[in-house]
């Protein structure tokens, strides 16, 4: 909560767009709250621009305008809301939000505000940008014709991502996805790494630093980190604010890995607050505005422009009841570039990462592979779909050997498939390792 005279040298910043507009139009006063919504009428304020409401415990708390109707604004508040009530005065700030950019952000854990929260210090970055960017066009963007190692065997040789592609990591809860992450963090050969922690446990955010990403990681490493007990206003500010870092470093022409853990709890905060102000919902409790402004988040990641940086971007989706049909899973694997789907019954059986490559897709593999490359794909999918199929049968005996020659090879060749298809979480493979090793062994196959 801002205190008086924090109040008096933040609203200075703001003296002359204030002194433009009467006295009515600069000061409001809050009339109503319902839920964490905030209603309020006497401001001029437009979509996104920040007011401060006063407390009766003194200072202001910071609150962004998410919708009007008439005289009336409906305010969502950043922070914590007690001391608020009726007739507090609400102050426009005339702008909206904010996030600092620059090189000093690497190594460093920050909130959805740009506040440092990993204790080492200030954070000296003089540039900021706004939370939203204006899109590229379409037709100046460079294509996806480069391959990405992520040092994930599995995924480089049977769903080989492409430098600037936009991947959902698809799974139900507990079935490995941060810790797939972190292997991508760790091996991925990208300029910078940034991550985006948003909704998720706050016992996930130190782990994810200390174990999963290490010292050495965190150095090429941007963290906004907004556990899930931030309002949802911060959740989707966290997923804006990583976007935002991600698109800086693709213009200084670097190319970022960008990760974000996860988009459906953006999507829930995003339904949190259109709720709240009386949308309707629409599909599953999901109100239109979410299918809205997910493809407005995600489509800002990808390749810049022509001889700038990229950003390949991994979103995780949780597939609530391991349910492939949930809404936001339907809507992420529409606009997505391609989607790896991890399985609990893979995961159960101690095959990690727990990567279902039936289910899977790259839509960029042809642009980015070889002829041999993808005939070694298309050969390695036909056996273990033709097992899946007949697995049942082969279970309980009662498939006898010679009945058909395919399902004889399929039996002889899935324990080394199943080998190859698994890696340990402290292994790296690299690109070229991982399509020597795919392409040898399909040669041995029929």
């Amino acid at each position: 909560m801002k205190t008086d005279e924090d109040f008096a040298g933040f609203l200075s910043q703001f003296k002359k767009p204030l002194e433009k507009t009467n006295s009515i139009q600069v000061e409001g006063r809050l009339t109503r709250m319902v839920g964490m919504t905030l209603e309020a009428v006497g401001c001029r304020v437009n979509i996104g621009e920040r007011c401060l409401v006063e407390s009766s415990l003194g200072g202001f708390v910071e609150a962004e305008v998410v919708g009007f109707s008439d005289e009336k604004i409906f305010l969502m508040p950043i922070g914590r809301i007690q001391g608020l009530g009726p007739g507090a005065r609400v102050i426009p700030c005339n702008r909206a939000a904010e996030f600092p950019v620059g090189d000093a952000l690497l190594g460093r854990v920050l909130d959805a505000e740009g506040h440092p929260i990993d204790g080492k210090g200030e954070l000296h970055c003089f540039q900021k940008r706004p939370l939203i960017s204006e899109p590229i066009n379409p037709l100046n963007r460079q294509p996806v014709c480069k391959p990405l190692d992520v040092g994930v065997r599995a995924i480089n040789s049977v769903l080989t991502v492409g430098r600037g592609q936009r991947m959902g990591l698809m799974a139900g809860s507990g079935v490995g996805k941060s810790v797939l992450l972190g292997m991508m963090t760790k091996y991925t050969e990208a300029d910078i790494i940034v991550v985006g922690l948003i909704g998720e446990r706050g016992r996930e955010v130190k782990e994810f630093i200390e174990q999963i990403l290490g010292e050495e990681g965190l150095k090429r490493a941007v963290v906004i980190a907004v556990p899930a007990d931030n309002s949802p206003l911060m959740r989707i500010q966290g997923a804006m604010a990583a976007t935002t870092v991600a698109e800086y470093f693709r213009d200084q022409g670097k190319n970022v890995l960008l990760l974000m853990d996860s988009l459906t709890r953006f999507c829930q905060a995003q339904r949190e607050v259109a709720l709240a102000i009386g949308e309707p919902p629409a599909t599953k409790g999901y109100p239109p505005s979410v299918f809205a402004l997910l493809p407005q988040l995600v489509e800002r990641a990808g390749n810049g422009d022509t001889g700038g940086g990229s950003i390949t971007a991994f979103y995780t989706v949780l597939a609530e009841g391991d349910d492939q049909q949930d809404p936001i899973v339907d809507a992420a694997r529409a606009i997505l570039d391609g989607h790896l789907v991890l399985s609990r019954d893979l995961a159960d059986s101690g095959h990690y990462p727990a990567i279902d490559i039936e289910a899977s897709v790259s839509r960029v593999m042809t642009q980015i592979t070889s002829e041999s490359h993808q005939s070694a794909i298309h050969h390695l999918k036909n056996i273990y779909s033709l097992y899946q199929q007949n697995k049942d049968l082969i279970t309980v005996g009662a498939y006898q050997r010679g009945s058909d020659p395919a399902l004889d090879e399929a039996i002889e060749f899935m324990p080394h498939i199943k080998q190859f298809l698994t890696q340990g979480i402290s292994e790296s493979v690299d690109m070229e390792e991982s399509i020597n090793t795919l392409e040898e062994m399909m040669t041995q196959t029929g």
